[in-house]
C-alpha cells in the first residue's frame, strides 16, 4: 500500500469517519509517520476553523468524495442491517402472534370443551335428579290416595343385620298394592341390590327391586299383583343386581 491513501485516511480519521480495517491500519501507521501526523493535524485544525468560521471551508475534493462515499457506504449497510434485522423481527412477531393466536385457540377451545363436559354433566345430574323427585312424588301422591281408603295399613319394617339402622313403612292396600318408604339404609355395593319380598304362609313372593341414594333414602312402588291371597310379612333382602326369584341374600329390613 502506497503512502498516498494514508493522507487521505488521515483527513477522514480527522472526522471521525473511519473504521473497519481501515481504521486498524491507519491507527497502526499513524506513529510511524511524521507526514500523517502532521496532515491530520492540519486536518484537525482545517476542521476546527471550518467549525468556528464564515464562510466554512471546504474540505479537499479527495476528502470530500471518500467522505461521501463512506458514508454512502454506512447508510447502506446500516439500512439493509437495519432491513434484515426489521425483516427478522417482523417473522419473529408473525411467528410469535401465530404461536400465541394458537395457544389461546387451544385454550379456548379447551375452556369450551370442558364448559360443555360440565354443562352437559349438571343437565344430567338434574334430569336424573328431577326423574327420581318425580318418581317420588309419584310415590308418596300414590300413598296419599292409598290413605284415604280405610282398608289401607302401615306396616312398619325394622332394619335386620347390616341395616340394623334403617327403618321403613309399607303403606299397603291388598286391592290396590303399596308404596315401601325407606329411611336410613345404606346404598347397595357396587353389583347388588335391595329386594322386596311379600311373604304369605311362609311362602315369599318378588315385590321389586329398589335402591337408595346417598343418604340412605328410597321409595318403591309394589303392584297389586305381588300380593294376592293377603300378605303377612313384608321383609327386604340384599340380592345380586337384577333380583333373584328366591331369597339368597342376607334380611336388612323385616315387618316382624
Amino acid at each position: 500500500m502506497s503512502h498516498e491513501p494514508f493522507e487521505t485516511l488521515a483527513a477522514i480519521y480527522a472526522l471521525g469517519a473511519l473504521d473497519g480495517d481501515e481504521l486498524t491500519q491507519f491507527q497502526a501507521h499513524l506513529p510511524t509517520c511524521a507526514a500523517c501526523q502532521v496532515t491530520l493535524r492540519h486536518a484537525e485544525e482545517t476542521l476546527a476553523r471550518a467549525v468556528l468560521s464564515a464562510p466554512a471551508q471546504a474540505p479537499p475534493r479527495e476528502v470530500r468524495t471518500a467522505l461521501i462515499r463512506r458514508i454512502t457506504e454506512r447508510r447502506g449497510a446500516r439500512g439493509r442491517a437495519w432491513l434484515r434485522w426489521g425483516a427478522m423481527t417482523a417473522v419473529a412477531a408473525a411467528a410469535a402472534a401465530m404461536f400465541a393466536g394458537a395457544w389461546v385457540a387451544v385454550r379456548y377451545e379447551a375452556e369450551l370443551g370442558r364448559m360443555a363436559r360440565e354443562t352437559a354433566a349438571v343437565k344430567e345430574r338434574v334430569a336424573r335428579d328431577e326423574a327420581a323427585l318425580q318418581e317420588q312424588l309419584a310415590v308418596y301422591r300414590g300413598a296419599v290416595d292409598l290413605l284415604r281408603d280405610p282398608a289401607t295399613r302401615v306396616v312398619e319394617l325394622r332394619g335386620r343385620g347390616t341395616g340394623g339402622s334403617a327403618t321403613a313403612r309399607m303403606i299397603w292396600n291388598d286391592a290396590s298394592g303399596g308404596h315401601l318408604v325407606v329411611s336410613g339404609l345404606a346404598p347397595a355395593p357396587a353389583g347388588q341390590t335391595y329386594e322386596l319380598w311379600t311373604i304369605a304362609g311362609g311362602t315369599p313372593r318378588p315385590a321389586g327391586t329398589f335402591g337408595v341414594d346417598p343418604n340412605g333414602r328410597g321409595v318403591h312402588r309394589v303392584p297389586p299383583e305381588s300380593a294376592r291371597g293377603g300378605v303377612d310379612v313384608f321383609a327386604v333382602t340384599l340380592e345380586p343386581e337384577g333380583g333373584t326369584p328366591a331369597p339368597t341374600g342376607a334380611m336388612v329390613l323385616a315387618s316382624k
